[in-house]
């Protein structure tokens, strides 16, 4: 019985041991409660404490950056133009007693950021033209399209003044000092989408159609007043080289017949008579044919060569 009750007492033992033993690692912060009632200062270095078995409770909360992601919502801006405007944020708890008796827990603190945070996105983007949320400084965009810049466009969204990262850091600042009752800290808060609501999208869609179209319209008719061009260049060269070609083809046959006028003068003047002969009888062979007749009078010039010629039977 000595040695079963010695069993028994030694389990008690190892038992309150092991339920007033606990351990803090190097991404753990601790509060300890009783009956539900914080007590004491909160553990945050990592090692080996001890508290009342049962009585006392052990509350863990991580003490690495922690992930806060809003929702995404419909925001106007102060130009009048709406946006879906998703942020996200990272925080972590600085002060884990703080935390407790605030928020109490993971879930509390999710609840607190998302009113909070939401507010000061809010209040700023609705302050501020579209411009400052979208762009950072004014440095000149080191994008490049053929035509944009030919196309003459009065754009609505001026000049940054503050920009995006001033925004975000007013968020900051506006939404710390609300969070710090709860013991927490906010690190940095980050938009990670903005764009325009599906009607806006529209309209700008429709305007990038109609400026794409535009530059097209213009390439063409640039294209075509340059075919235009070609074609009357093209045009002017064919009847140049048309009309060279045929004043020289002139020539060269104003030449021939000249030349030939020469030898046909030269070889039949040195037979007047022979070639008066060749000359009739060629006028001869063009006016008559078996199927002429002809009514002349016996002393005709026309059959002169024929006055005198007997047939030979």
């Amino acid at each position: 019985m000595k040695s079963k009750g010695l069993i028994i007492g030694l389990a008690i033992i190892v038992f309150v041991a092991f339920s007033a033993a606990y351990v803090v690692d190097e991404t753990e912060q601790v509060v300890i409660t009783q009956f539900g009632k914080p007590i004491g200062e909160s553990k945050r270095a990592p090692g080996l404490y001890f508290k009342i078995p049962i009585v006392q409770q052990a509350n863990y909360f991580p003490k690495n950056l922690l992930e806060w992601d809003g929702d995404p919502g419909q925001i106007p801006t102060l130009d009048k133009t709406f946006i879906v405007v998703d942020t996200f944020a990272r925080w972590k708890i600085v002060d884990p007693l703080k935390f407790f008796e605030t928020v109490n827990n993971m879930t509390g603190a999710m609840g607190r950021l998302d009113d909070i945070l939401d507010s000061a996105v809010r209040n700023f983007v609705t302050s501020y033209p579209l411009i400052e949320t979208v762009r950072m400084t004014n440095r000149e965009l080191d994008t490049f399209e053929v035509g944009v810049d030919q196309v003459k466009e009065t754009s609505p969204l001026g000049e940054v003044k503050m920009g995006r990262g001033m925004i975000t850091k007013g968020i900051m600042e506006q939404a710390q000092p609300k969070l710090e009752k709860f013991g927490i800290e906010l690190v940095d808060v980050k938009f990670k989408m903005l764009n325009y609501v599906e009607e806006v999208q529209k309209s700008v869609y429709g305007r990038m159609i109609a400026e794409r179209k535009q530059i097209a319209e213009k390439f063409r008719s640039e294209g075509k007043g340059e075919a235009r061009k070609i074609e009357g260049d093209m045009e002017k060269t064919l009847k140049e080289i048309t009309s060279e070609a045929y004043r020289k083809a002139q020539e060269a046959k104003g030449t021939a017949d000249a030349e030939a006028t020469r030898i046909y003068a030269q070889a039949y003047g040195k037979d007047p008579e022979f070639y008066s002969f060749v000359q009739t009888l060629d006028t001869y062979r063009e006016t008559m044919d078996k199927d002429t007749s002809l009514i002349l009078s016996t002393d005709s010039e026309f059959l002169k060569l024929f006055q005198g010629y007997e047939s030979k039977k």
